[in-house]
């Protein structure tokens, strides 16, 4: 049968029907409409297949024009003129512990801290010769808002580096710390009254947000698997700072007097006797601003649509928000602060309390003890730092690094008034060596250990930030324990008798309260378990 084009057809109840003068059976025509009915199916299926396949890669395409790859994926993905994405192999898994730039991060922390120490051996005779005490009961009182404008500097500005850090890189906040380091802490050498030297340790204070750059950047530098190593970097390299600067202090002040036959008594270190020490110390600063370019940025700067960038403002307004609504990084700081608290009062007490007269509960040592003890337990803390902690670190984690150490403490301190009735004097050197040596080593497992859970609570943008705010918040306690310290030293010394924590019992007993709040501070619900890990990034 010969078929032509015709109008569709349709089923009729009749054995035979006409279409534009053809004729088909009943049986003819059912067949033709399945026929045509399939087609059309096949056809619209075939249509709407492609034209959903053409939506989903449209869309795909919209997505991925829009999508930003914050950080670089362990696949080796990234933005190509990211300088944070071109650092992030550093953190892969089983990537190898970077000894080079963690030695480079060493010597810009170590420029960074030496003012903060080097001042403690010659206040007193600084004072003294700006004339500014009426007695010499006063000297005390002036010494004290001199070595505490530091901290007050810092406590205020902690926050903004943070934020400098976080919008404009690490390496410029870093920078900027060390060439403050360069002009103020020579200008405090330069000071010929107290205003003055007070005014250049306060901006000094206020421009060495380093620390907590130097915190973010250590956890961004290494995998998650060496976070401790990098931390105990921070931590050895601030304690060698603070070695090393009482010893140039001490032995560099007042060169003119000291030696007289290298210093005239007409020279500019006999008219400035606290220059030498500062110059010293800005030379190491110089090597810090030659080592810093060595370093590669971490932050990651990048942004592929205009509407990306038109929302910078709001979104870091967000992660702002998101900081102080932080719980865990709230009690991370809080561990920390309690810690520095403890920490900084009893350097001050302990070197009180040896050099007291045994009449009074004090182990009466000479200056030259101190010092040897401090020393020797100094060169402890640094081994530990270095060797011991990144173990015990990657054994039972941060949390519980902080918790043991802080716990083994207390029993520690209450024996220390005992050292008294030691009469043996080879005895009582070899206990207290031993006990001080103790004591530091288990200082480096809580200080570094809260670092680390600082670096742990908060994303890679906003680290810079939170340990910024977390240096503002502990240099305040920085400031309030060496003068809480000295005020319960003092007021142990008159109760030497009384039947409750009598003399420097009260000393040590205070000490131990921010150690019991430190053991306190670290179990749930205060401080969650989540942060004794690195929190997951952007992908």
């Amino acid at each position: 049968m010969l078929w032509t084009s015709s109008p569709l057809l349709e089923p009729t109840s009749c054995s035979a029907s006409k279409r534009d003068g053809l004729y088909m059976s009943h049986f003819e025509e059912s067949w033709f409409y399945g026929l045509k009915t399939g087609i059309s199916v096949v056809i619209g299926d075939a249509t709407g297949v492609q034209k959903g396949r053409m939506t989903s890669a449209a869309r795909q395409a919209e997505v991925q024009e829009q999508v930003v790859p914050l950080l670089v994926s362990k696949d080796g993905g990234g933005h190509p003129d990211c300088p944070g994405c071109k650092a992030a192999h550093l953190q892969r898994q089983n990537a190898p512990v970077p000894y080079k730039l963690l030695g480079f991060l060493g010597i810009v922390i170590l420029g960074n801290c030496l003012p903060i120490s080097v001042l403690y051996p010659f206040v007193y005779f600084m004072v003294k010769d700006f004339h500014v005490a009426k007695s010499d009961e006063d000297i005390g009182y002036y010494a004290g808002w001199l070595g505490s404008s530091f901290m007050a500097g810092r406590a205020v500005t902690g926050l903004v580096w943070g934020r400098i850090a976080d919008k404009y890189g690490r390496k410029s906040a870093m920078y900027l710390g060390i060439t403050s380091v360069l002009v103020f802490n020579t200008l405090f050498g330069l000071s010929t009254n107290f205003a003055m030297a007070l005014a250049t340790r306060f901006i000094l204070g206020s421009f060495n947000g380093v620390l907590g750059v130097v915190k973010a950047y250590a956890s961004e530098i290494c995998s998650e698997e060496h976070q401790a190593v990098g931390m105990s970097t921070v931590g050895t390299a601030w304690g060698l700072g603070l070695i090393i600067g009482p010893s140039l202090g001490g032995f560099l002040a007042q060169p003119a007097e000291k030696f007289p036959n290298v210093f005239t008594k007409g020279s500019i270190f006999a008219r400035f006797p606290y220059l030498l020490q500062a110059l010293c110390v800005s030379a190491i600063a110089v090597v810090a601003l030659f080592v810093i370019p060595a370093l590669p940025e971490t932050l990651h700067k990048h942004h592929n649509t205009v509407k990306d960038e038109e929302s910078s403002v709001d979104k870091s307004q967000e992660e702002d928000q998101s900081i102080w609504t932080n719980w865990p990084l709230m009690a991370s700081t809080a561990v920390y602060c309690f810690w520095s608290l403890h920490d900084i009062a009893y350097t001050e007490t302990f070197s009180l309390w040896s050099v007291s007269p045994r009449a009074y509960g004090g182990l009466g040592f000479t200056s030259s003890n101190v010092g040897a003890v401090l020393g020797v337990s100094g060169f402890a803390m640094l081994v530990a730092q270095s060797l011991l902690f990144p173990v015990v670190a990657r054994l039972i984690g941060a949390i519980r690094s902080c918790r043991y150490a802080a716990l083994i403490t207390i029993p520690l301190l209450v024996l220390y008034p005992f050292f008294n009735k030691i009469h043996n004097s080879t005895w009582t050197h070899l206990i207290v060596f031993s006990a001080s040596i103790m004591k530091y080593v288990l200082t480096v497992a809580a200080m570094t250990g809260s670092f680390m859970l600082i670096n742990n609570t908060v994303k890679q943008r906003q680290r810079g930030a939170a340990n910024g705010f977390s240096v503002s918040v502990v240099s305040v306690f920085k400031a309030i324990g060496p003068a809480a310290g000295g005020i319960v030293f003092a007021w142990a010394q008159t109760r030497q008798d009384a039947w409750f924590l009598p003399g420097d019992h009260l000393v040590f007993f205070f000490l131990n309260v921010f150690a019991f709040l430190t053991v306190i501070s670290t179990f749930e619900p205060f401080l969650p378990r989540s942060a004794d890990k690195l929190m997951e990034e952007d992908i």
